[in-house]
């Protein structure tokens, strides 16, 4: 059995251009199933917000475990999110069949922020600077201004990379 590759998935969860991603990470993930380990990684945005409390959401439901699931559910909702906000992530949660009064209690005990404050840090430092954006195999894809190509760029580098480990 071969490693796997891992995708980094730098996301904000009011960004409609994440939104879009979604298509690919999901296209990714039925190519390559467990071969390719997609990991959602935070890079909120001043300019939202709400985008701060959508992170720290999203790693209480990686705790519970549905992360993705819950992620996706709040990017399709993105314009709700900047209307209602932290309503709409207790909706998700309560969707999801989630603990909301765990995810309630975690956005006001702040108990997630540090795992957001670190993926910030390590997006900024790898020069992230919009969503999404992708790290693979050290090499940064920028999706901020345009997504055109990178699917089958994130393809030619796993495969690579996957055939390196095989």
């Amino acid at each position: 059995m071969t490693d796997s590759v891992i995708l980094d998935v730098w996301c904000e969860l009011q960004c409609p251009d994440c939104h879009a991603a979604l298509d690919d990470v999901r296209a990714l993930r039925a190519r390559y199933g467990d071969r390719l380990d997609i990991r959602l990684r935070h890079f909120p945005l001043e300019k939202h917000k709400h985008s701060f409390a959508a992170a720290q959401a999203a790693e209480e439901a990686v705790e519970q475990g549905q992360g993705w699931p819950y992620a996706e559910a709040v990017l399709a909702r993105t314009a709700e999110l900047a209307r209602d906000g932290e309503s709409v992530l207790l909706d998700v949660a309560r969707e999801l069949g989630l603990d909301v009064e765990e995810f309630d209690t975690a956005l006001i005990d702040g108990r997630h922020i540090l795992i957001v404050d670190a993926d910030q840090a390590e997006g900024k430092a790898i020069g992230v600077s919009g969503t999404p954006t992708y790290e693979i195999g050290g090499e940064r894809l920028d999706g901020g201004k345009s997504q055109d190509g990178l699917r089958a760029r994130i393809e030619e580098i796993a495969d690579r990379l996957l055939a390196a480990t095989a």
